[in-house]
Parts: C-alpha cells; structure tokens; sequence
C-alpha cells in the first residue's frame, strides 16, 4: 500500500557571522551591542527592520546607543553606513568604545597586566581578530565593550564604511513636495544595497549584512519643522523616507537604527505617525534637568527606558518581555538596562505607626469580643 506521506526536511539555515535565527519566529537576528537590549527585543534586532530610538532631551544617551550598533559592526564584519546632519560622522566612529575580548564570566583585572606585555597581549588578540570571523559558526552573538577607552583605527578600517554628512546632504537637488535631503539620503541607501549585493535576490559570494545608522534624523539641520512646511502646511516627507526606508529594508539584508528628537516635535499625532512606520520604538526619558535626578529613589538610575513598540515577524503576537517597568545607569564601563526597582517608602509607614499605635491588649481579653464573651463584628 503507498502513501502520499512525506517526511518534511529541515530548510538550510543561512549562516552570516555575527547573526542568528530567531527562536521565536527563526527571524535573521544581530546584536544591537548592548546584551541587556537584546534580551529585551527578543534575543536581537530583526534584520531587514527599522529600529527607532526617540532621544533624550539633550541627545547623549541615545548618540551612545548608536555607538554601541557602530561598534558591533566592526566586531562581526559587517559593512556599515552612517549618516548624520548635526555631527561630522566620522567622529562617530572615533568615539567607539572598545572591545573586551575576555569571556564576561572572567573578570577583567585577572587578565590585565601593567606594563610592556600588556600593550603585546592586546596586540596578539587583534591580530588574530580577523581569522576568529572567518567562521560564522565561531563568531559568538554579541560581544561587550569598554567605554572609558575608545577603539583603535586599524580595526575599524577592517570594514567597509559609507559616510554621508552635512556636506553631502546640503548638496541635493530641490525637489517639489519632498524634503531634497531625505530624497538624496534614501536613494544613497539604495544604491548602497544594490551594488554591495544586499538584496534578498543577489546571489553575492559570501553574504553579509549592511548596519545603517542614522544620528538625530528629523532635526532642524535636516530642514524638519516637525511636519510642518514654512506655510504652516503638512509635511510629509519624514513619514514618507520612513516608509520608504521600511520597503528597501523588507527586501534586503539590511537593519537600521535611526535617532530622532521627537521631542522637539510639538504635534503628539505627527509622533505617533513617525512611531508607526518604524517596526521597534525606544524612547530614553533622562533624568539629567528633571526634578528626579535629586530623588533619591532614583538614584541608582539615570533614566527611563521606555519600550513604545516591538515587531511582529512571522508571528500574530510579538515578543513580550518580563516587565516594561526598565531604567538604565551608565556606569564607567558600560550601559545597562534593568529592571526598575523602586526602595520601599519607610517614612509614611513610620508616621502612621506614630499616629495610629496598635492599642495592648488587657490581660484575658479577646479581640473583637466584649463583656459577654460574644463578638461584636457583624457578618
């Protein structure tokens, strides 16, 4: 007797160093650089999605998360491109932090010596740097950084780097109904795809993944007045570059992370719109100018990390993670995120201890019971 029954065999999992499957929805992840983040989205960053990351008030934590995106590039060898208006981006990549080597398990005084050999055992492990990613099944997920030291050139120039600044943005072509400079920045984005061999329909030799990383989009110097046009109409060109950035992504081997000031934007509907076409939101609440920085309850802490939405993928539920209650400290060496932890508030339990004293008990009295012996609560 034959059957129509056949045994399912297992599709080929692509292997591209620095990246995994996903074991919620075998989505291609990567590192964002920050281990603590990871875990939060999911185990990575989807590639081929939009990772939004609205700034804090004064911009600095968030230009240190896109630090950590750069720099985690360069330790998985993917190729890299950077874009920003406000700063030079090639002093982004200066201010990289620099990686610890060393398994996190092991501290790392136990393995830094003072002195010539440590300048020649730092110098053995990058040379043997390049051959350890030649494996993609080597390469471990993530890897954690120093930030009291700063990167060295010669291994950030082991990659292939596209910059686009100021100059090259001013130099766009007008264009009607359109923000020139989103315009010139998108079709930068997709040539770079088209002929680094990014797209899912290339067939390139050995397959990598483009990072792009965008530095405070939507401000001033892009020419963006929050939605607005000089004649008070609506603006759409920074929705539109979104969801045209989106699109590009879907088809490629590509993952963004893009910074922007939302709140310099006064329009909470042209927020939600731009939170909308971008598939994970983080918003970095700072405690620096608050009233509290100076509360001691946050004083562990020195924001809010907030997580406004997290992608759908090959799933009708996203991932979920334990609590939304999160903060994040940055310490000398590192940035974390953790769950926020609040101590107990001892001052109000004391004065109500004060006001309201528990009365004794006479001798052979029972609570609740009078002279006859029965009890006075009524049921």
């Amino acid at each position: 007797m034959t059957t129509s029954f056949q045994k399912k065999a297992r599709g080929k999992v692509l292997q591209i160093p620095g990246a995994k499957p996903s074991l919620y929805n075998n989505q291609l992840l990567v590192s964002t650089g920050i281990p603590s983040l990871d875990q939060l989205l999911g185990g990575g960053l989807a590639v081929g999605t939009v990772m939004l990351v609205e700034e804090d008030t004064f911009g600095s934590y968030a230009r240190l998360l896109l630090k950590y995106f750069c720099a985690e590039s360069v330790m998985t060898g993917h190729s890299l491109m950077v874009s920003s208006a406000d700063n030079d981006p090639d002093q982004l990549l200066k201010e990289l932090p620099r990686p610890i080597l060393d398994d996190p398990g092991v501290k790392e005084e136990a393995n830094i010596t003072v002195g010539e050999d440590d300048s020649m055992k730092i110098a053995w492990r990058y040379r043997h740097l390049p051959k350890f990613q030649s494996s993609s099944t080597a390469v471990k997920f993530g890897h954690y950084y120093d930030l009291s030291k700063t990167m060295e050139d010669d291994l950030v120039s082991t990659i292939n780097v596209k910059m686009i600044g100021s100059e090259d943005i001013m130099q766009s072509p007008a264009c009607n109904n359109h923000n020139p400079k989103y315009l010139h920045l998108l079709k930068s984005i997709q040539e770079c795809i088209e002929v680094g061999g990014f797209g899912t329909s290339a067939t390139p030799e050995k397959r990598n993944i483009l990072r792009i990383a965008m530095h405070s989009l939507g401000s001033p110097l892009w020419g963006e007045n929050g939605g607005l046009q000089p004649d008070d109409h609506y603006d759409p060109s920074l929705i539109k570059f979104l969801l045209g950035l989106r699109a590009i992504l879907r088809s490629s081997f590509g993952v963004c992370v893009v910074t922007i000031p939302t709140h310099l934007f006064c329009d909470k509907a042209f927020i939600n719109r731009v939170e909308r076409m971008c598939d994970t939101v983080v918003h970095l609440d700072s405690f620096v100018g608050s009233e509290r920085e100076k509360n001691p309850a946050y004083k562990e802490y020195h924001g809010l990390f907030n997580i406004k939405k997290l992608p759908s993928l090959n799933t009708l539920v996203c991932h979920m993670p334990e609590s939304l209650d999160l903060a994040f400290k940055l310490r000398r060496k590192k940035f974390v995120i953790e769950k926020l932890h609040l101590p107990p508030d001892l001052s109000e339990t004391a004065s109500r201890s004060q006001e309201d004293p528990v009365p004794k008990l006479a001798a052979g009295s029972s609570c609740g019971t009078g002279g006859s012996g029965k009890s006075k609560l009524d049921f």
